[in-house]
């Protein structure tokens, strides 16, 4: 059995990640394992480092960086189903000759849509479920969440790292969160282009160039 989540769909910056945890039994996975967002991040830490540690335990992981979500030819509900499929390849061997089972959490309105596209692109034989919520009613999907959540946040902590000092804290990487808006809008202030991390094609980029723009038309 394995069970897939998804970290980082919504941000403004940086990458997407989801991981897929496959277990031979869900009695192997730490008592506590929940959604991640019930967590706290110490915790969160913790546990993915144990689920890694145990040779028992198969953990995979796919990045979707900034350069595949801005490909306008595609979205984001398509790149969800092939980042859910990449980390199922990761720990389901195509040579496999027995059908494997999984639950996905559901990352369209359909769930058994969702279930069919991820299956159609995994190398591999797969019976697979998706459901609403599955990060709080599977042990699994929730174990998948929390290694998910901690591959984000050391993203997010790199990037910090990357840009502290001249620019600010990056802040969580989300449209809403008035740190990353400060950024954005300082680093374009300063350099008159988005960061790198930046997903461009999100309505947050377009707010602050557009902002940036009319602030320079106004020099004048």
């Amino acid at each position: 059995m394995f069970g897939v989540d998804e970290a980082g769909k919504g941000p403004v910056l940086g990458s997407m990640f989801a991981a897929a945890v496959r277990v031979p039994d869900a009695g192997l996975l730490p008592a506590d394992v929940d959604d991640s967002k019930k967590l706290s991040v110490e915790r969160r830490e913790e546990m993915a480092a144990e689920l890694r540690a145990d040779d028992r335990i198969t953990v995979g992981v796919a990045e979707i960086p900034v350069e595949r979500i801005d490909d306008p030819e595609t979205d984001m509900n398509t790149l969800t189903v092939a980042a859910h499929a990449e980390a199922i390849a990761e720990v389901v061997g195509a040579d496999e000759e027995s059908q494997q089972e999984g639950i996905v959490d559901a990352g369209d309105t359909s769930e058994q849509r969702f279930a069919r596209r991820v299956a159609d692109r995994v190398p591999a034989a797969v019976d697979l479920t998706a459901e609403h919520g599955a990060d709080e009613d599977h042990a699994v999907v929730g174990a998948a969440s929390v290694v998910a959540k901690v591959e984000r946040d050391a993203h997010v902590s790199a990037l910090a790292e990357e840009y502290r000092g001249e620019f600010g804290d990056v802040g969580s990487g989300y449209p809403h969160d008035s740190v990353t808006r400060e950024f954005l809008e300082t680093f374009v202030a300063e350099q008159g282009r988005l960061p790198d991390c930046a997903r461009r094609s999100w309505s947050t980029c377009e707010d602050v160039l557009a902002e940036q723009q009319q602030a320079g038309l106004g020099d004048f």
